[in-house]
């Protein structure tokens, strides 16, 4: 007859199970649709653009297969419990997401530039529409989409069910720091298998600073998890991680990704402002939070 002790700890263990698996979900996605598009494009010549629209759809595609077939073939539950809310609800949280996002990065980098901590390049109105389309299409499907519907979908829900909710918490947000590693691996071992040399596995995606990526991530994802949470909605936090991303490209990479307006930070100290951005965008959630506890439905 089994102890006690076993009996309470099944669950716990089947529940992080289910969180490591999730996490493997979006490494696998990641990872192999970076390897297959850079082989598509080392024997095309496809431009980097469509290179970009072919890693985001087969990462959406893959990831999601993925947590679906985790999701209804395993655990037999419904979407509906990752926060995948109605099309109401969604619009509504979704459009909260931009704006108190959007609103907190208007807030703080407004003070930034007041502090002459950046210098704005010419505005290319054109441009900068078309990098707003285009970027809200492959940032969506590679990144704020599968990544939400991983961590503050899935791998919360499954979580929170079995564990105290602030281990919930901070297991889940210990595990989307680690899926960038986890991608490296996967994308060098199918790269290699399709015959490329890709890059050695590491911490951090390739091109993205280790250090600054072990700050910034834990801060993201802390973020993107109090979204989730005070609101119910996945939409939201969905919102805020495509608003981070479009702010963080057009003021820090916006020269060299030709966005159509740029800033050039004049201090080292700029940095800061993109977590401290994220920290106003929790207060505001926190302060608007509808929902008393934490919850992983």
């Amino acid at each position: 007859m089994p102890s006690t002790e076993a009996t309470v700890d099944a669950p716990r263990t089947r529940a992080l199970a289910r969180g490591v698996l999730g996490t493997c979900a979006m490494a696998v996605g990641l990872g192999s649709a970076g390897a297959i598009a850079h082989a598509v494009q080392s024997r095309t010549g496809m431009s980097d653009t469509s290179r970009q629209v072919l890693i985001a759809a087969l990462c959406l595609l893959i990831t999601a297969s993925l947590i679906v077939l985790l999701r209804r073939a395993v655990d037999r539950e419904p979407m509906s419990g990752l926060g995948l809310t109605g099309w109401a609800t969604g619009l509504r949280t979704f459009a909260l997401g931009v704006a108190v996002t959007g609103g907190s990065a208007v807030v703080v980098f407004g003070l930034g530039t007041w502090a002459g901590w950046f210098e704005w390049g010419p505005l290319d109105a054109a441009k900068l529409t078309r990098f707003l389309l285009v970027n809200a299409l492959i940032a969506m499907a590679l990144e704020a989409f599968p990544e939400e519907l991983v961590f503050r979908g899935y791998v919360y829900a499954s979580l929170s069910r079995a564990l105290h909710r602030w281990t919930a918490f901070l297991t889940t947000v210990l595990l989307f720091c680690l899926v960038g590693a986890g991608s490296t691996v996967v994308n060098f071992a199918v790269g290699t298998l399709l015959g490329d040399n890709p890059p050695a596995p590491g911490f951090a995606p390739p091109g993205q600073d280790p250090v600054a990526y072990a700050v910034l991530f834990p801060v993201f994802g802390t973020v993107l998890l109090i979204a989730r949470i005070t609101t119910g909605s996945l939409w939201t936090s969905i919102a805020v991680h495509l608003t981070y991303l479009t702010v963080a490209r057009i003021t820090l990479e916006g020269a060299d990704r030709g966005t159509g307006w740029s800033a050039q930070p004049t201090t080292p100290d700029a940095l800061l402002l993109i977590p401290a951005f994220l920290l106003l965008t929790a207060v505001v959630f926190l302060l608007v939070k509808r929902r008393p506890v934490i919850s992983g439905s």
